[in-house]
């Protein structure tokens, strides 16, 4: 049985060598909630052993987090400190990688006026939008990990006792990373490999559209005609592989901006910028968004979709089997990371590049001429569930089963 350091080394070694796949020479920035410290040196010391040039932390704070959203000005959340901005930008042009650690209080801004969330939302996005466009265009490596906090872990296992919270969610976190098997390394490269071939099936069958039914969801999703089903495992500019999300049971690609109509009904609370919504319901017409209710967060879900024009539009479409290893945690993590690979999940907000033939060397203009949304957010949602049926549309009009009751056909 590996002690938890040891479990710690391999998690970090995952980050590092699977996740990002840091290269000799590369340069390495980290964005890390201080609480993550521990898990944030054992990624530096095995990014610095396999040969990165140099590590950057940029650290943040929860409780430094919320006294800014209670108490500072207004006008601080028109600003974003654009020096650091171009700094991310010049490392992204030096081909450096970036991950994202994150260890979400799920409740962090609960009770903040949304016009400040927003607010901040919109400023930082725009201040960011290069260094996101590189992400998204794959021209860098990018992944994101999860370590507890103390406030993500009560929302997950309340009815244990309060001291084994914590490591019951780390183990989850190892149990769902595949860091408790012998070489998770190697089962990385394997589980990518499966979930590979399911995305060249796809790309085969070439779906115009998808059409999903299960209670509360009754909704039809168009695809673009040059539409790629993509997996775990991407490449960026220079042909390194890297994958964005541990853990990740996908496959997905963006829709047709214009072509999405029906009624889609949320099946996971969705934490978003501090705060949850639940049980909510979209209704599109031609891919707006024309209609939207909730049972719980629903200024917090007016702000996500008002944001701009492109928030009132899809730009992801995923495919996630109930029974995955996630999914039959029974738990609900508050954390779409997890949640997502739990569950088929669409996004609201901009599209991938890469998911078009051809999109990497597009201007936005010229994706956006191809039937890609735009915006300055993407926020993942999951409406996947056990009853859930999806058909795949050819061009010809005929129809195949692609899921039944929440799984493959």
């Amino acid at each position: 049985m590996n002690t938890f350091q040891e479990q710690l080394k391999r998690y970090a070694a995952l980050a590092v060598e699977i996740g990002v796949n840091v290269q000799a020479g590369q340069k390495l920035v980290i964005f890390a909630p201080l609480i993550a410290a521990q898990f944030v040196r054992c990624v530096v010391k095995r990014a610095y052993e396999i040969g990165a040039k140099e590590v950057y932390v940029e650290w943040s704070d929860d409780e430094v987090t919320r006294l800014k959203f209670e108490l500072a000005p207004f006008e601080t959340f028109l600003e974003y400190p654009m020096w650091r901005a171009k700094g991310y930008e010049e490392l992204a042009k030096e081909h450096a990688a970036f991950l994202y650690v994150v260890a979400n209080n799920p409740d962090l801004l609960n009770g903040i006026e949304p016009s400040r969330i927003q607010q901040s939302s919109k400023t930082n996005n725009a201040a960011l939008r290069n260094l996101t466009s590189a992400r998204l265009k794959n021209q860098v490596s990018w992944s994101i990990v999860t370590v507890p906090s103390p406030a993500w872990a009560d929302k997950v296992f309340p009815t244990l006792p309060e001291a084994e919270r914590v490591q019951a969610l780390w183990n989850a976190i190892f149990q769902a990373t595949r860091v408790e098997q012998e070489d998770p390394v190697q089962a990385w490269k394997e589980h990518s490999s499966t979930l590979e071939a399911k995305a060249k099936h796809l790309n085969e069958r070439k779906y115009s559209a998808l059409h999903y039914r299960s209670a509360g969801t009754d909704i039809t999703v168009q695809l673009p005609p040059e539409h790629v089903w993509v997996a775990a495992s991407m490449q960026n500019a220079q042909g390194a592989s890297f994958i964005a999300n541990l853990p990740t049971e996908e496959v997905f690609t963006s829709p047709l901006k214009t072509g999405v109509n029906g009624t889609v009904t949320s099946t996971k609370p969705l934490s978003y910028n501090g705060n949850l919504i639940e049980n909510f319901k979209l209704t599109l017409k031609d891919g707006k968004i024309v209609d939207y209710t909730a049972e719980k967060g629903y200024e917090v879900l007016k702000s996500l979709v008002e944001m701009d024009e492109g928030s009132h539009y899809f730009g992801e479409v995923a495919l996630v089997p109930h029974r995955s290893p996630i999914s039959d945690t029974n738990l609900i993590f508050y954390n779409t990371l997890f949640d997502e690979n739990a569950s088929c999940h669409f996004a609201i907000g901009r599209a991938f590049p890469f998911c078009l033939q051809g999109g990497n060397a597009m201007s936005q203009e010229e994706l956006q001429a191809s039937g890609l949304n735009d915006s300055l957010t993407h926020v993942d949602f999951m409406m996947g569930s056990a009853d859930m049926d999806i058909d795949g549309i050819l061009a010809n009009g005929d129809v195949e089963p692609l899921f039944r009751k929440g799984n493959w056909a």
